[in-house]
């Protein structure tokens, strides 16, 4: 290439756009982490639900007692079979809630890429809801309901995935509602 007197010189890495790619490679591994804190997040909570789940009914079935008192009268293990939603709605859809189960989930995989990369608890939340609904899923799909056994007596006897869910969901109302709005350039990081 010629160069003309007084033009400026570019440099091998401007000639090859390596400086444009440097900061998508850092995007793109913040990217990968965020994914890695929402999948671990899910896996947790989904290996946490299922082994509940079968060690309690395990237990309840084998005792012949379908509760067991924990603390006192405040907290029991019961063997509830839940064919609806939460507090008994919509009795006996599981193929509405495997669909909505499967819509949560396509969301939740689509959406957490919008979560900004330093957002780490944003993150996890979404995994903590990933987890719950893939665990209540499965039940559904295996036994055409959902294994409920924490029983608090003033509340509805709920499991791991409920908790989980209703958790991640008040992080991430608590964030949405606590954080001002953030600006973010087409770079992805926030504004200083």
């Amino acid at each position: 290439m010629q160069e003309r007197a007084g033009a400026s010189t570019l440099t091998d890495e401007q000639q090859t756009g390596a400086t444009e790619a440097r900061p998508q490679i850092g995007h793109s591994r913040a990217a990968s982490a965020r994914t890695a804190f929402v999948l671990f997040t899910a896996l947790v909570v989904l290996i946490l639900d299922q082994a509940t789940k079968v060690a309690v009914r395990e237990f309840l079935l084998t005792s012949g007692n379908s509760s067991v008192p924990l603390v006192g009268g405040w907290v029991k293990l019961t063997y509830v079979e839940n064919h609806g939603a939460a507090f008994g709605l919509l009795q006996n859809q599981s193929l509405f809630f495997i669909a909505v189960g499967l819509l949560v989930v396509a969301g939740i995989l689509i959406g957490h890429r919008f979560v900004p990369a330093h957002q780490t608890a944003l993150a996890v939340c979404l995994g903590m809801q990933l987890g719950g609904a893939t665990g209540n899923m499965l039940d559904r799909i295996r036994y055409g309901h959902v294994f409920d056994f924490v029983d608090l007596s003033f509340w509805p006897v709920f499991n791991v995935a409920d908790s989980a869910i209703v958790i991640g969901v008040m992080i991430l109302a608590y964030h949405l509602l606590s954080s001002p709005s953030e600006q973010h350039p087409s770079g992805g990081n926030p504004e200083k």
